[in-house]
């Protein structure tokens, strides 16, 4: 022990029980451990005991010896966590060898000290513990501790990441395993604010415009001036045929460019427009709008369509002047042969539409179609000069490439009209309601500086859920997707609009642009059905909070269950899949084509354009094998030659799977049952 006293630079004294641990060190390592007892003699109290620990094992010392270190080492630090008697104590006894001025009383960390480690604290390393404060170290250690008996057990990476980072700026561990239970500390849920922004654009005079007299009166009783996106898009030849790719956030206007060049168009006699929607929802909401600002100018008319088509005729009618659709319901017309007649503009809301695994080479091959039938057409006719193509979305990774692919002029706007805050919590299935009840409570009962109520969109992953969810909200509410039939949703739509709903429970029916002034978006879960949201899909939803004529700021919440996921074919959890949403860069829009569908295109592109069907492919933005697919068509008597066959018009006229085709029809060849057909269906989809 000779050397190590000559060499001691610290001596750490914390009480315990009646004796003092003791911790000696050297260059901020730990030599050794002992036990201090002390006595009180004549002279004052001095040391009665001193016992070397080594584990659980002491070794006895002479009493003397500790003095010795003491006066060898630099200094002698005592823990403010020991009590004053004791800390007195310890200082009148090393005055007794005059080494109190080597004395100082310390902030620890409680952990370390009872561990046998020296860990000063300041006032900017310290966590706070309850009444004590702890270090870092400890305070991770403690933080895993606790999320092992939490209901987030099983937080990872980046989750995790976050909530050390919280603890860390906040200095206090308990209200962080507040946040794991639950609860709404807007200064720990907070995750970041997408802030407004304000980009200068001369406006446009509405009454400089040269338009329909009946458009622009109708335009002049709205609006003074139009908004920055639109200027933008008239200055760059909105009104001069100008093919337009239109890329703006949500609320800011991008729709009424469509409007305004496709109403002009038809009522100048130029061709019908053509505005297309990927949603019945949106295609109905979007009907009725035309209907009411329009229809006292131009005929308005709907085509909606899904997998199986429902054309009763009750509503279509191909010669109106605007013709409203789903992407499915205007391609099943290409596909079904009928006269579309001279189409002047095609609107195509939501472009980014294209980037989808399921659906985007059905609008991918619907654009090549539409542009091959009105190109056909006007090489037909010298008084029609084909069609203006306007493309809308809030959410493009790569406008500048998209707007190539499109041969289209890029109008970009980055402006947005409100802040937006976003917040993380933490939290699983039961306890989610709950929260989702008092955030939906606490803005309706917010009004903002424009006289509106805080309203809700409630994003989750199932129709069934939607239903359970508002069913326990104690605030009105209402379920809004897709499976309610149409008077049900105009009336959700409705009571929305005059603040009759505090909040409205939905899927994927509103992320595509239902138009709700709600101010703030609560998502539920980060899933929509079996897949996890993509970056795209997040902004485009969170979009839908903070409305410039309703509110003053937009709200989001994502409520995350750690280690949740919603199917066994998600690889990842949902604490994995938040922090990537809110941090991920937007995803670049184009068309992937698998097998199936590059053949479906592939027989949509023959039945629709014969031996034109290789151009129709080349054109289209993404790379179609049309060799392997023509191959494959013929190996199943679905063209002959490029025409396509019976059983090929019926496959692509119901938008078949090709994949679901090929097993049917082997099944009928080899006189399968109906059934045994049924289950090798569903047993593709199942593994799918």
């Amino acid at each position: 022990m000779s050397k190590q006293v000559q060499e001691v630079e610290t001596i750490f004294c914390h009480e315990t029980g009646d004796d003092y641990l003791v911790v000696v060190e050297r260059d901020g390592n730990r030599l050794f451990r002992a036990r201090l007892g002390l006595s009180e003699t004549s002279a004052g109290p001095r040391p009665a005991k001193f016992r070397l620990k080594d584990g659980s094992s002491e070794e006895p010392r002479q009493p003397d010896e500790f003095v010795e270190l003491a006066r060898r080492a630099r200094r002698i630090r005592i823990s403010e966590q020991t009590s004053r008697g004791a800390r007195e104590e310890l200082l009148e006894m090393l005055a007794g060898y005059q080494l109190e001025e080597k004395a100082k009383a310390v902030r620890t960390c409680r952990y370390c000290a009872s561990a046998g480690r020296y860990s000063p604290i300041t006032t900017e390393t310290a966590i706070r513990d309850d009444a004590d404060w702890i270090c870092t170290d400890c305070a991770r250690q403690e933080l895993e501790r606790q999320l092992s008996y939490s209901n987030a057990g099983s937080v990872t990476g980046a989750a995790r990441e976050r909530l050390e980072e919280l603890m860390l700026e906040v200095q206090d561990l308990q209200r962080i395993v507040n946040l794991l239970e639950g609860q709404l500390d807007p200064d720990l849920t907070k995750f970041d604010t997408i802030s407004a922004t304000v980009e200068e654009v001369d406006p446009v005079r509405v009454d400089s415009l040269d338009l329909h007299p009946g458009l622009q009166t109708l335009l002049e009783d709205r609006f003074e001036t139009l908004l920055p996106v639109q200027s933008l898009a008239v200055e760059n030849g909105l009104f001069d045929g100008e093919d337009q790719l239109v890329v703006s956030a949500t609320a800011t206007g991008k729709t009424l460019v469509g409007e305004m060049t496709g109403i002009d168009r038809v009522l100048n006699g130029k061709g019908k427009m053509l505005f297309l929607v990927p949603l019945v929802a949106l295609a109905n909401q979007k009907y009725e709008d035309f209907q009411d600002e329009y229809g006292h100018l131009v005929d308005v008319s709907i085509r909606v369509g899904a997998s199986r088509i429902n054309d009763d005729g009750n509503r279509f009618d191909p010669n109106a002047d605007v013709i409203v659709g789903t992407y499915e319901g205007i391609d099943h017309a290409l596909r079904t042969g009928k006269d579309m007649g001279d189409i002047g503009t095609v609107v195509i809301d939501e472009v980014h539409t294209l980037k989808e695994d399921e659906r985007g080479h059905r609008l991918d091959g619907l654009i090549s179609r539409l542009k091959y039938t009105c190109e056909q057409r006007a090489k037909r006719r010298e008084d029609y000069s084909g069609a203006q193509w306007i493309s809308l979305s809030a959410t493009v990774g790569n406008p500048e490439q998209l707007a190539v692919a499109l041969e289209s002029t890029l109008i970009e706007f980055e402006e947005r009209p409100v802040p937006i805050e976003r917040h993380v919590t933490f939290a699983d299935g039961r306890e989610k309601v709950r929260i989702e009840n008092k955030l939906v409570k606490r803005e309706f009962d917010t009004e903002s500086s424009k006289g509106y109520r805080g309203q809700t969109i409630i994003f989750t992953n199932s129709r069934r859920r939607c239903h359970e969810i508002s069913r326990k909200l104690e605030y009105a509410s209402a379920p809004y997707h897709a499976g309610l039939d149409y008077k049900r949703r105009k009336k959700v739509e409705r009571q929305f609009g005059d603040q009759d709903l505090a909040a409205v429970v939905t899927t994927a029916a509103l992320a595509a642009g239902v138009d709700f002034p709600a101010s703030q978006v609560v998502f539920d879960t980060l899933a929509m059905g079996i897949e996890w949201l993509s970056v795209q899909e997040f902004h485009q939803m969170l979009g839908r909070a903070g409305r410039p004529d309703y509110h003053d700021e937009g709200k989001v919440y994502v409520l995350v269950e750690p280690d949740c996921s919603y199917h066994n074919s998600m690889e990842r959890t949902e604490d994995e899949v938040a922090f990537t949403l809110l941090k991920g860069e937007m995803e670049s829009v184009m068309t992937h084509y698998d097998e199936a569908a590059a053949i479906e295109e592939t027989l949509a592109n023959v039945t629709v354009g014969g031996k034109a069907a290789k151009a129709l492919n080349d054109r289209m933005l993404g790379e179609v094998p049309t060799k392997h697919a023509v191959g494959k068509l013929l190996e199943y008597d679905f063209i002959d030659g490029l025409e396509p066959t019976p059983l090929g018009r019926v496959i692509t006229e119901h938008f078949l799977d090709p994949t679901e085709a090929f097993t049917l029809l082997d099944g009928i060849r080899k006189d399968a049952h109906p059934y045994d057909l049924v289950a090798d269906i569903e047993l593709q989809d199942a593994e799918l």
